[in-house]
C-alpha cells in the first residue's frame, strides 16, 4: 500500500516541515531563545585523582583494571546528579551524629560514607530484609545486642544502630588486618571474604575476584569520598541553606510501658509524626516494655516545627 496517498499523512508531513523550518530559522533572536538550553550541555570524560585511599590505605591505581572501576564509579556518581546532591543534603544532616560515634570506637571517619552507599541515609529496607542506615539484617543485629521485634527495632535508631556497626568492624579488622577487607565483609560477611581469599591464596581485597556487589563496593565508597570532598570539582553546586540540618533535640528516658505515643508526644507539644521522625525504631503507637527496660527517646524542640 502507497501511503504517500493516504490524505493523513500528507498532512501530518506537511506539518512536520513547517514545525521544523521554524524551529531551524534564520531568525538569531529565536535560534539564541532555543538552542542554547541544548548545545550548552556537555558531558566530560573525569580525571582519575593521581591517589586515591580509603582509610588511609591507598587504592593501586596503577593496576589497569583498578582504575578503570574507580573511573566507572567517579561517572556514575558524578552524573548522576540529582542522587548527588540529595546525598550532600542528608550527609549534612546526619554526618554529626555518625562521626563522632565512629571516632569514639575508633573508626576510621571514611566509614560514613559506607553508610551512605548502604542506604542513602534513609531508613529503607533491602529486597533480602536488612534495615535502616547501616542495613542490618535481623540474626546480625540480634548476634550485637539490638532489640528487634515488633514493638522496637533498634536498626532504625541511628546512634545504636552505627554503635553497633563498629562493633562488627573493629571484630572484622581484628580477623582481616585491613579496614579495606573490613569493609567488603560488611557487605558480603565475613565468613564470605575469609573463604574467597583462602580460594584465591591472596590477602588483598584488590586482588579478589568477587561478584558485581561486592566487587564494587569500595569502589563506590571512595568515589563518594572523593566527590563530597570536592563538591566544586565535580560540579555539584550549593550553598550551606540548599542543605538539610538536623532538628533540635533532648532525650529523655522511660522504663515504663507506653499505651499511647499519640497522646505522649501531645504531652510534650509535639505530634505523633513528629515523635516517630526522631525515634523511628518504634515500631508501634504503644510500647509494651514489660521487662521495664530503660529507652532513650529523642524529642524535638516544639518550636523548630511551629511557624517562623
Amino acid at each position: 500500500m502507497n501511503i504517500l496517498k493516504k490524505p493523513l499523512f500528507i498532512v501530518t508531513l506537511i506539518a512536520t516541515v513547517v514545525i521544523l523550518s521554524l524551529a531551524f530559522s534564520t531568525d538569531t533572536s529565536k535560534k539564541n531563545h532555543t538552542l542554547p538550553s541544548i548545545l550548552d550541555y556537555n558531558v566530560y570524560a573525569l580525571p582519575i585523582p593521581e591517589r586515591l585511599d580509603f582509610s588511609q590505605e591507598s587504592v593501586p591505581l596503577y593496576m589497569p583494571d583498578i582504575k578503570e572501576r574507580m573511573d566507572r564509579e567517579l561517572l556514575v556518581n558524578t552524573y548522576w546528579q540529582s542522587n548527588g546532591l540529595l546525598l550532600f543534603k542528608r550527609a549534612h544532616k546526619f554526618f554529626p551524629i555518625i562521626e563522632p560515634i565512629l571516632e569514639s570506637y575508633g573508626i576510621p571517619d571514611d566509614f560514613k560514607y559506607l553508610a551512605l552507599i548502604e542506604s542513602g541515609l534513609q531508613q529503607v529496607t533491602s529486597p533480602a530484609g536488612a534495615k535502616g542506615f547501616w542495613q542490618i539484617m535481623k540474626s546480625t543485629g540480634k548476634e550485637y545486642g539490638l532489640e528487634i521485634n515488633s514493638n522496637v527495632d533498634e536498626r532504625y535508631n541511628i546512634k545504636l544502630s552505627t554503635q553497633m556497626a563498629c562493633k562488627y568492624l573493629l571484630k572484622a579488622k581484628e580477623k582481616f588486618g585491613t579496614w579495606t577487607l573490613a569493609a567488603a565483609s560488611y557487605n558480603a560477611g565475613m565468613n564470605y571474604i575469609f573463604s574467597e581469599l583462602e580460594r584465591q591464596s591472596v590477602s588483598d581485597y584488590y586482588d579478589l575476584l568477587l561478584g558485581e556487589e561486592t566487587g564494587r563496593y569500595l569502589f563506590r565508597i571512595v568515589a563518594l569520598k572523593e566527590i563530597m570532598t570536592h563538591p566544586k570539582k565535580y560540579r555539584f553546586n550549593f550553598e550551606d541553606k540548599d542543605l538539610y540540618t538536623y532538628a533540635p533535640t533532648f532525650e529523655i528516658e522511660i522504663d515504663t510501658a507506653v499505651s499511647d505515643f499519640v497522646k505522649f508526644s501531645k504531652d510534650f507539644g509535639i505530634n505523633y509524626k513528629q515523635l516517630k521522625l526522631h525515634n523511628p525504631w518504634l515500631r508501634e503507637e504503644f510500647l509494651n516494655n514489660k521487662s521495664r527496660k530503660k529507652y532513650t527517646i529523642e524529642l524535638p524542640n516544639p518550636k523548630y516545627y511551629s511557624q517562623k
